[in-house]
C-alpha cells in the first residue's frame, strides 16, 4: 500500500539533494542506492543516465529525469497541509523529482505487497531540462523496453500528453566594432544596438494555438564607456506544426540577413538546432490503453490535451519506446512559486504501482 508519509518524506529528502541540469550526480548516487537496495542491478551509461533492470520478459519503463532548473539550490520544502511548496527563494524541484519519488514509493509499495507484477526498467535521465539531452544520449542498447511511462506531466496523473512540439533552439553572434563612447562614438559599431534591433524584429510569445518563440539570454560589452565589440544571444521556437516550425527558421535567418545588409561592417552568425521532434499520441497503443485503463479503476477520468513543452518521450519514441507522459502532482512549474499536491502525489504513486500489478 502506498504510504503517505514515506513517499512525502522521501520527495522533501529528493528535493533537498541539489541537481541543476549537469550537476546530477549526488541524486544519482542517492537513487542508485534505493534502487541496489529494491533489488535491481543499477548501472550508468556513458552519459551519466541511471539505469536500474530486473529479470523478466518485456518490461515496462518507468521513468522520470533527475535534474532541475534553476533556481534549485539549497531547496528548503515546505510542508503545508496537503501542499508542499519551496520558501519561495528557489524552486521546489517538483518537476521532475515528484515523479522520481512516485516512482520509488510505488516500487517500495509493490515491494512489501508482495503480489505478481510485471518487470520493469527504471530509467532515470541526466539533462532534460536542457534539451532532452539525457534521452537523446540513453544507450538504448541497455534499454530492453517497448514501452515506457514517463511522470513529467504538469498536474494531476491523469493530465496526459495528447500532443507534444518541435522544438528549436537557436544562438546568435553579434561582433561589431570597439570604440571610447565618450571620446569617438562614431568610430564604434555598436553590437548591442544591433542586436536589440534583430531581436525587435523576432516574433515573441504566443503565435497561435501550437507555436510559441522566445528570447531567453542575453549577454554582452565589458564596460560602461565603451562602444560593445560583441553580444550573444539566444532563445528558442516551438510548434506542434511542421509547417511553422520551417516558417519560423526562414524567419529567423531572414531577419539577420536584413540585419547584414544594414550593418555590413559587423558579423552575424546564428546557429539553429533541432532539439526534439513532435509526436501525437496514439490512443490504440497497447501502453495508452494500460494507463488509461488503470486511470478509470481509479475512478479518474483521462485528460488528454496538447502540451507546449517537450519530455523524454520526445527522444524517446525516435528510439521505438511507446511513451505516454502523465502528470506527476507538480504544479506552476521553473518558478519560485511550484507547488506539489500531496493527493496528487499519492494518486500518482498508486497509478505507477497499477500499472506494474494491472491485475489488482
Amino acid at each position: 500500500m502506498i504510504n503517505q508519509e514515506r513517499l512525502v518524506n522521501a520527495f522533501c529528502e529528493l528535493v533537498k539533494i541539489d541537481s541543476p541540469s549537469d550537476e546530477e550526480e549526488d541524486v544519482a548516487r542517492h537513487l542508485t542506492d534505493r534502487l541496489v537496495g529494491l533489488g535491481f542491478s543499477v548501472a550508468r551509461d556513458t552519459h551519466g543516465n541511471v539505469i536500474a533492470s530486473e529479470d523478466g520478459d518485456n518490461p515496462l519503463m518507468l521513468s522520470a529525469h533527475m535534474d532541475t532548473v534553476e533556481p534549485g539550490r539549497s531547496i528548503k520544502p515546505q510542508v503545508d497541509g496537503d501542499i508542499i511548496r519551496s520558501d519561495g527563494t528557489t524552486i521546489l524541484g517538483g518537476d521532475c523529482k515528484a515523479g522520481v519519488a512516485a516512482i520509488m514509493e510505488a516500487l517500495e509499495s509493490a515491494k512489501e505487497d508482495g503480489s505478481p507484477r510485471r518487470p520493469v526498467q527504471v530509467v532515470f535521465t541526466r539533462g532534460e531540462e536542457i534539451g532532452l539531452v539525457g534521452a537523446a544520449n540513453l544507450d538504448y542498447s541497455m534499454i530492453h523496453c517497448k514501452e515506457a511511462v514517463v511522470f513529467d506531466g504538469n498536474g494531476p496523473v491523469n493530465t496526459i500528453t495528447g500532443a507534444s512540439p518541435t522544438y528549436m533552439k537557436f544562438d546568435v553572434t553579434v561582433t561589431g566594432r570597439g570604440a571610447h563612447a565618450g571620446v569617438e562614438p562614431e568610430k564604434g559599431i555598436s553590437a548591442i544596438r544591433i542586436a536589440s534591433e534583430i531581436i525587435n524584429d523576432l516574433p515573441n510569445g504566443r503565435l497561435d494555438e501550437e507555436s510559441t518563440f522566445n528570447v531567453g539570454l542575453i549577454s554582452g560589452g565589458t564596460v560602461r564607456n565603451a562602444v560593445p565589440v560583441e553580444v550573444t544571444f539566444g532563445g528558442e521556437f516551438r510548434s506542434r506544426n511542421t509547417e511553422t516550425v520551417d516558417l519560423l527558421g526562414l524567419q529567423v535567418r531572414e531577419t539577420m540577413n536584413r540585419a547584414r545588409a544594414k550593418y555590413h561592417e559587423a558579423t552575424i552568425k546564428e546557429e539553429l538546432e533541432m532539439m526534439f521532434q513532435m509526436y501525437t499520441l496514439d490512443p490504440n497503443e497497447p501502453v495508452v490503453r494500460l494507463v488509461t485503463d488503470m486511470l478509470k479503476t481509479m475512478d479518474m477520468l483521462p485528460n488528454i490535451k496538447p502540451s507546449g513543452g517537450g519530455t523524454d518521450a520526445n527522444a524517446m519514441r525516435l528510439n521505438g519506446i511507446d511513451c505516454i507522459v502523465v502528470g506527476m502532482a507538480t504544479n506552476e512549474m521553473h518558478t519560485v512559486n511550484e507547488y506539489v499536491v500531496v493527493p496528487d502525489l499519492m494518486a500518482t504513486a498508486r497509478l505507477c504501482q497499477r500499472v506494474m500489478t494491472p491485475n489488482q
